[in-house]
């Protein structure tokens, strides 16, 4: 895997602060985070009979940038699919990121679900990190090689579009402020990687599931034997940006900015039950 060869191929949708690298060590190791009681008090969760679990409310105005600015995260299901939302305090979807020509230096746009499922359960190593699910914009690369997502005839040039992807994050050891990045590959590793993989030295799966954001809201579907069918597992929410790091070198991507946290410590506090 050359990493020159990889111009329009590869997103990172990561999250970075110290906590979150501290709770991705906690769920790596195979342990649901439960919420603390000193958690912010503006950060509630609520049980639903419709979610069949509960979903995470948040305060409003954790971010300027109203996109990005969580109000709700659940994980549910309906009929033979798992849906993942999240609602934020303005349009979703509404910023994407300014293009800048290269891909070396880009940006990256995301909102993201961690969450408590090992690794192994869509098709990578087990224990290899924490499991996220992503919705990403990147328009000077495409790193979905199977989909043709804007219907023009083509399957490189549609990375502007928001997608779905699963990412394995782990802490970014090259950094001392406890920042995530999706894990790399290194030389002459062959590790467990899903089916639909797109070629990249990274743990990233390119999956293709229905990606919507409509008003307020970012949503998923994502096929319910995929995941194994489970009874429950815990899940957060993020949005961040990251910027592709100039020289390509591992890190790949470098996270920019954590714009909110659903829970406020991501402790992983939504809950969802089959």
């Amino acid at each position: 895997m050359n990493r020159s060869a990889l111009p329009r191929r590869i997103v990172i949708p990561a999250v970075a602060v110290a906590v979150l690298a501290a709770a991705a060590g906690a769920v790596a190791a195979g342990t649901n985070a439960a919420r603390r009681d000193d958690a912010p008090a503006a950060e509630q969760v609520a049980a639903t009979a419709h979610d069949h679990g509960t979903h995470i409310t948040s305060a409003s105005g954790n971010t300027e940038l109203a996109p990005f600015d969580l109000v709700e995260t659940s994980v549910r299901r309906e009929g033979d699919a798992v849906v993942f939302t999240e609602k934020v305090r303005g349009t979703a979807g509404d910023k994407t990121p300014d293009p800048v020509g290269t891909f070396g230096g880009s940006s990256v746009l995301s909102y993201v679900w961690p969450i408590s499922l090992n690794a192994a359960t869509v098709g990578f190593t087990k224990d290899s990190g924490t499991l996220a699910l992503a919705a990403t914009s990147h328009p000077d690369f495409d790193d979905t090689p199977l989909a043709d997502e804007n219907n023009n005839g083509k399957k490189d040039d549609d990375g502007g579009l928001w997608h779905a992807h699963w990412v394995i994050l782990v802490p970014d050891t090259t950094r001392p402020d406890g920042a995530l990045k999706v894990r790399d590959i290194a030389p002459g590793e062959t590790p467990a990687l899903p089916a639909t993989w797109p070629g990249v030295p990274i743990y990233i799966d390119s999956p293709s599931y229905p990606t919507e954001l409509t008003g307020q809201t970012v949503r998923i579907d994502v096929p319910m034997q995929v995941l194994g069918a489970p009874d429950t597992f815990s899940y957060d929410g993020v949005t961040a940006a990251l910027k592709v790091n100039a020289d390509l070198h591992d890190p790949l991507l470098r996270v920019e900015n954590v714009f909110d946290v659903a829970s406020g410590d991501l402790s992983l506090p939504g809950r969802f039950e089959n």
